[in-house]
């Protein structure tokens, strides 16, 4: 089986390329108005956000140009004074008159919503900005911004400023080639930051080029010098073995391919000896669908038939084993990209693809190719159904652990069988509720003194639990500290996780500001986000922040929570200042824990937010995995972002 065989080079040849663009393809729908007064209506939000997502909108131009096969350059350049440029060599926007509208092309395209080719299928086969609204309402939203065209052997320009031309398109020379630069300034009575994120910009970037192996994307930021360039010829299938980074391969990737009824389908799976838990990343158009669609449940379902129906045929399962979809995926990585002509998206985030008729393209090319790769290579079917078979014989052992432990208690447990040590609330509405995770039995008796009874329920550990990402599944499930939490939360895990059954809306993690802390912290973030993922996704993980310092001079006492304001405290307070430095929770009483930690009102606490889920995946694996090398290697490259190490 070849690695690669479509590109999105070739789309344009699959869906019969059309060379023309111009100002008559530009379809209107309506006005830009509401943007400015409701731009969350648009962005989502208009946080930190929302702020990277107006790059989005302008880089998804570019990558659509490079789907109709006309871009392979990208250029991102985060300026000094605030702005930020995004460079194609695609066709550039039209600059000819549009005859409806007596203006440029260019100008109806950046002034007036629901206004671009993305409307005629003729110019857009294949696109991500179905909506029409994204680089209006980058304009809309931007103090000034400037469009740079080079078309027809001239560039081009015009500048606008809150959405408003402020001058006309100009001729500035002559040029070679063609290519749209547009270069914005967010507007900071809009935003709540208009800082631009290095970080976030690269994540982005390395996602699309993984996707689109023909385009290089170049990312420099001018305010530290940094800058990257990502290229991936490997596509997906590279993307696979950079998400499995950490892990121990059972086989080099299974690559699927294929196209019909104007879609096409590309896949890239391995499975991993070392880890228990599936993942499986999904996008249609470059859009990463984090809830899935009919794209995810065809390539599910092929998956559970094929291997079953392959293992039967050759002596390796039982036609009453019973073997189930969640023992074919328990160690699978796999990456799912579809190009759609039409995806119908469910919700305006575009979360998850609705076509009914996508779930038998992939089921159908999945199910062929796959069994074709297994009867060309024999030895890595077996391997593969060999795993799936232990990964049932493991699931039905701890499903009568389970059981068996069930039964045991449940004549000495009432109710939902909550653990003995869990000091619950009274409050039984989970929206109004939080739950600290509390490291050790001291802090959590501090903790069940000084909370607030009505809300606040406390859940001690015994030290550290299992890194889960090197035990098994019946290790993992026979823990009693991964026992009393699955049971304290309420959801259950994994295909059975239920969010409706959230028993606390705000699960806060509360450690030691220490290094055994710290390490606490990774392996908890490392069970949720591997069991229990849609409570990192929905917000509802936080990691609470503790003081390192307590100030005091006279009645007078302040706490501090890093080095530097402990400085800037005791400058303040000049000579005769008692520095008392907290090594643990345990060492404050009740009332300092609730009035440091606790109180809703004063306590700082960080949410958990998965900002690049390609990314926190492969550092799960990398850090916590077995293999020692690649964790030695990802320390030595960033030894100098390191405060406190565990290894």
């Amino acid at each position: 089986m070849t690695a690669y065989s479509y590109s999105d080079m070739e789309i344009k040849s699959e869906f019969d390329k059309n060379s023309s663009y111009t100002a008559k393809d530009i379809k209107v729908l309506e006005g830009l108005e509401p943007v400015r007064k409701r731009p969350s209506m648009y962005i989502g939000s208009t946080d930190e956000r929302g702020l990277h997502h107006l790059i989005n909108e302008v880089v998804d131009n570019c990558i659509d140009e490079a789907m109709a096969g006309y871009c392979t350059n990208i250029e991102i350049i985060i300026h000094t004074d605030g702005s930020i440029s995004i460079s194609d060599n695609g066709r550039g926007i039209p600059v000819d008159i549009h005859e409806k509208y007596g203006k440029p092309a260019v100008e109806v395209v950046m002034t007036i919503l629901h206004s671009g080719g993305k409307f005629d299928k003729n110019v857009y086969k294949v696109s991500g900005g179905l909506h029409g609204v994204g680089i209006h309402v980058v304009n809309a939203l931007s103090e000034w911004l400037e469009v740079m065209i080079k078309r027809n052997g001239k560039v081009y320009i015009q500048r606008y400023e809150t959405g408003k031309p402020a001058n006309e398109l100009t001729v500035i020379g002559e040029a070679t080639g063609t290519g749209t630069n547009i270069r914005f300034k967010p507007d900071n009575t809009i935003f709540e930051t208009v800082k631009f994120s290095y970080e976030t910009i690269i994540n982005r970037a390395r996602e699309l080029s993984f996707l689109h192996p023909y385009i290089a994307i170049h990312v420099k930021d001018e305010r530290s010098n940094k800058e990257e360039v990502f290229h991936h010829e490997g596509g997906i299938v590279e993307l696979v073995d950079y998400l499995t980074t950490g892990n121990v391969p059972l086989h080099k990737p299974i690559y699927i391919n294929g196209s019909r009824e104007e879609c096409v389908v590309e896949i890239a799976m391995k499975y991993v000896t070392d880890r228990e838990s599936e993942e499986i990343l999904s996008f249609v158009n470059s859009i990463n669908t984090v809830d899935g669609g009919t794209h995810v449940t065809g390539f599910r379902s092929s998956l559970t038939k094929t291997f079953i129906s392959y293992g039967i045929k050759n002596k390796i399962f039982k036609e009453s084993d019973g073997i189930s979809g969640e023992d074919v995926r328990n160690g699978l990585t796999a990456v799912i990209s579809t190009k759609v002509i039409d995806p119908q998206f469910e919700g305006q985030t575009k979360a998850k693809l609705g076509n009914s008729a996508v779930r038998g393209v992939v089921e159908s090319i999945t199910s062929e190719m796959l069994y074709t790769y297994m009867e060309e290579h024999p030895a890595d079917a077996t391997k593969i159904l060999n795993k799936i078979k232990i990964n049932f014989e493991v699931r039905e052992a701890v499903k009568r652990a389970k059981e068996q432990e069930l039964a045991k208690r449940k004549s000495l447990l009432e109710g939902t069988l909550l653990p003995w040590k869990l000091a619950d609330c009274s409050e039984r509405d989970p929206s109004k509720t939080e739950l600290f995770i509390v490291e050790g039995d001291s802090a959590g008796g501090s903790a069940k003194q000084g909370r607030m009874r009505s809300f606040q329920a406390i859940l001690p550990l015994k030290g550290k639990i299992l890194n889960i990402e090197k035990a098994t599944a019946d290790r993992i499930f026979n823990s009693d500290e991964i026992k009393a939490l699955i049971s304290t939360i309420g959801t259950s895990t994994q295909e059975t996780f239920d969010i409706s059954k959230l028993r606390y809306n705000r699960i806060i993690i509360m450690t030691d500001a220490d290094v055994d802390g710290s390490h606490i912290i990774t392996l908890l973030l490392t069970f949720f986000f591997r069991y229990m993922k849609p409570l990192v996704e929905n917000g509802h993980i936080f990691i609470a922040q503790p003081p390192l310092y307590r100030i005091s001079k006279g009645k007078e006492t302040v706490y501090c929570y890093s080095d530097d304001e402990k400085n800037q405290q005791v400058a303040k307070y000049g000579d005769n200042v008692a520095i008392q430095r907290y090594k643990g929770l345990g060492e404050m009483n009740p009332h300092q824990l609730w009035e440091t930690t606790m109180d809703p009102a004063k306590r700082l606490i960080i949410k958990m937010v998965i900002e690049d889920a390609i990314e926190a995946d492969r550092l799960f694996s990398i850090l916590m995995g077995s293999k020692v090398d690649e964790r030695r290697k990802y320390i030595e490259e960033h030894a100098s972002e390191v405060r406190n190490l565990d290894v």
